[in-house]
């Protein structure tokens, strides 16, 4: 397995890797940057915006839908132009949008969370064609949103209270029945962040404070980790056996980032595994 500096851009809060099977092409967020990237070979692309993005599904070739701290927008990946698709807890300035994912269904799934982590604050939204629907509340730090390859369930995390749940899904994916504790990392501290399900059913998911993303059996064992450079991994996504990783600098003090100098970074690591096909968001 080796490791290597996909894209050495220092982000403060690296998020949203989304690998677009159209384009060929990986995008991520810096949140607390306030900006989407996206590389084809040697060449970076960069957007800016005026408020914190955090994820996206893609809608077509030319567009995404991407998430941000008061809306979610479709955008024009040539142009850099944006509308707006459905407001996003507007009125609410203590918060912005965290983790979030596309669905089997045509959906898109995404987490907020207060811009200080204040406890409780966010929640998880789904939209689907048209309406934004609440499915659950008071989330400290949303995060691990993804689901199963049959369609059948959904994954999610609240990081500040170490557990990650799974909840089945009805027909056109909506939650059914109450979640179910998937991972309890009470006790041994880790901190899940974000989260993919591979092809096989592996739970994988990047650990943010452990140096690594480690891959859990749908029953919840772990599997394997891929150790990485940095501290603070955020969130993988997979293209073939390409495991991307963001990661972070936020929170590091200057000591520690002299012994972790590509903290921040965006990494690619050559596995054995097989990757799901990042669904399409319908409009």
């Amino acid at each position: 397995m080796s490791v290597e500096v996909f894209d050495d851009h220092p982000c403060l809060l690296g998020e949203g890797p989304l690998w677009h099977p159209g384009r060929g092409q990986l995008f991520w967020f810096d949140i607390l940057g306030k900006r989407l990237f996206a590389r084809s070979g040697p060449r970076r692309f960069e957007w800016r915006f005026d408020r914190h993005a955090s994820a996206a599904g893609w809608v077509d070739d030319e567009t995404l839908l991407i998430a941000t701290e008061r809306n979610l927008i479709r955008f024009d990946i040539a142009t850099g132009s944006e509308d707006v698709v459905a407001p996003l807890e507007a009125e609410t300035p203590l918060t912005r949008s965290n983790d979030g994912r596309a669905d089997p269904y045509g959906g898109f799934w995404i987490g907020t969370m207060g811009k200080q982590a204040e406890p409780r604050a966010g929640a998880i939204y789904r939209y689907y064609r048209g309406e934004v629907r609440c499915l659950f509340d008071k989330i400290t730090v949303s995060n691990a949103i993804c689901f199963t390859p049959d369609g059948d369930h959904a994954y999610f995390a609240d990081t500040a209270q170490r557990l990650v749940w799974r909840v089945a899904l009805d027909g056109e994916g909506w939650p059914k029945g109450d979640p179910e504790v998937f991972l309890n990392h009470r006790e041994t501290g880790l901190n899940t962040d974000g989260a993919i399900v591979d092809a096989e059913g592996g739970f994988v998911c990047a650990e943010w404070g452990a140096w690594r993303v480690a891959r859990y059996s749908p029953t919840g064992g772990l599997i394997e980790e891929f150790a990485l450079p940095v501290e603070q991994p955020s969130c993988p996504a997979l293209d073939g056996g390409t495991l991307y990783v963001t990661s972070a600098r936020q929170g590091l003090p200057g000591s520690e980032m002299a012994d972790q100098p590509e903290a921040g970074m965006t990494f690619a690591i050559d596995t054995s595994l097989t990757g799901q096909v990042e669904h399409q968001v319908i409009l």
